[in-house]
């Protein structure tokens, strides 16, 4: 079913504002439109060894699946017990039979989404326990202008929201994220949550002023707005809202704006700050008050540089993430208590996890030689898994979204259509 367009609240240029910063994502001139429709311990002594252990189980290519096309850019993607459900700026989102790589459906929204509203733009990093997921629609994949509640079992779009309408008709890049039976949808014109079933209002994002510039950051379970409000006393504010009630966590007081380069967790908050005065990696407790994470000069991200992949996750206190350094591409772990850095470990990419407690896996070694290994959470100790099929003639897999399934097999997703399309070997 198509709900009814959001209410909106008019927005009201605040001329005393200060003007937006290059490269701020997420940014809400308000006040803004309210969805309303239907510090650490010392590091341990760490080693990168160029040589690990080696596999003596070898997989073998079940089947490859090629990209839509060149240009195409994946936008994300969910892993069920027997689907692989894809979803790319050319390839749409499609649901394929892990046995055989055999096509199975694909979803399609209805007319009254919009001509030409095909393409995805934003995907919920998990699903519901029902199989249920939201994905944002647009002409491009950084235009939204429609959410669509879609039942992975069948591919059935549920329902659907515009994110657009008469007066707010520029689309906006946007992010979906799903905790409970609440999706939430962070966007320039649109900052709520909806029920997941039915895409009726849950709740929707008030500003704390008339005249107020806001910037948005989503996550699992939590979303961050960092505004600006010229007729408030206290003019620049940070805060936090529960991404399932909208309800506000805690809210604290600044000089100036904070820029918000990555969430990687909702449960502890660890997000990546810039501040006027340093740029950090924070764990941020209920009360809002912070300590950093012992980073230095590594530069640690949510995925493998990809916005589609979300592999970065905390297993049993320890916050395990894909990291560049000048040596290359690594697996950094943290321990999220004191902050000190564990171990970091050589890989090309971190596997990203169906559940949580899965143990964690990572790709590793040179591309004719390449093989998942296992690495220890808290120790960092490696043990070769299984050697993946060598490849011929074209690039191996550097960027994107890797599983392992159930039955040990590893799915490799490139992020873009240039580099490779969709692999399973088992």
């Amino acid at each position: 079913m198509t709900t009814q367009a959001p209410e909106q609240v008019a927005a009201r240029p605040d001329r005393r504002a200060p003007k937006r910063r290059p490269g701020r994502r997420g940014r809400i001139a308000l006040a803004l439109v309210v969805l309303a429709a239907a510090g650490g311990a010392a590091a341990v002594t760490m080693h990168r060894e160029e040589s690990g252990p080696s596999a003596s189980k070898h997989l073998t290519r079940a089947w490859q699946l090629p990209a839509p096309a060149a240009d195409d850019a994946l936008v994300g993607s969910w892993l069920t017990g027997k689907l692989l459900i894809r979803a790319s700026t050319e390839g749409g989102v499609t649901a394929y039979d892990l046995a055989d790589g055999r096509p199975v459906w694909t979803a399609a929204l209805p007319k009254s989404a919009g001509d030409g509203v095909t393409r995805p733009c934003a995907m919920s990093p998990a699903l519901t326990a029902a199989g249920l997921g939201t994905v944002a629609f647009g002409k491009d994949g950084n235009s939204c202008t429609a959410l669509a509640g879609i039942d992975t079992t069948t591919g059935t779009v549920l329902w659907t929201v515009p994110l657009t309408d008469a007066k707010h008709q520029v689309a906006m890049a946007a992010e979906t994220y799903v905790q409970g039976d609440v999706a939430t949808i962070v966007s320039e014109n649109f900052l709520g949550g909806l029920d997941v079933r039915t895409g009726h209002r849950i709740w929707g994002f008030a500003p704390r002023g008339y005249y107020c510039n806001a910037y948005t950051w989503g996550g699992d379970g939590v979303v961050l707005v960092d505004d600006y409000c010229a007729d408030d006393k206290n003019a620049f504010t940070f805060a936090a809202y529960d991404g399932a009630t909208g309800k506000k966590l805690w809210s604290r007081t600044q000089d100036a704006h904070t820029d918000v380069a990555h969430v990687f967790s909702g449960s502890p908050l660890i997000v990546s700050e810039h501040t006027a005065g340093e740029d950090s990696v924070r764990v941020v407790a209920a009360s809002g008050s912070s300590r950093k994470l012992a980073v230095g000069n590594t530069e640690v991200a949510p995925g493998n540089d990809s916005d589609a992949d979300h592999s970065a996750r905390i297993v049993d206190g320890v916050l395990v993430t894909p990291a560049t350094t000048a040596a290359g591409a690594e697996i950094d772990a943290f321990d999220v208590a004191t902050g000190a850095k564990l171990w970091t470990y050589p890989a090309i990419a971190l596997a990203t996890a169906v559940r949580p407690d899965e143990p964690v896996y990572a790709i590793a070694g040179p591309a004719t030689e390449q093989q998942l290994v296992r690495l220890d959470p808290r120790t960092g100790a490696v043990t070769a898994v299984a050697a993946l099929p060598a490849e011929t003639g074209k690039q191996h897999f550097t960027a994107g979204t890797v599983y392992v399934t159930a039955d040990g097999g590893v799915l490799e997703l490139d992020a873009q259509g240039t580099s490779g399309g969709t692999t399973f070997a088992r």
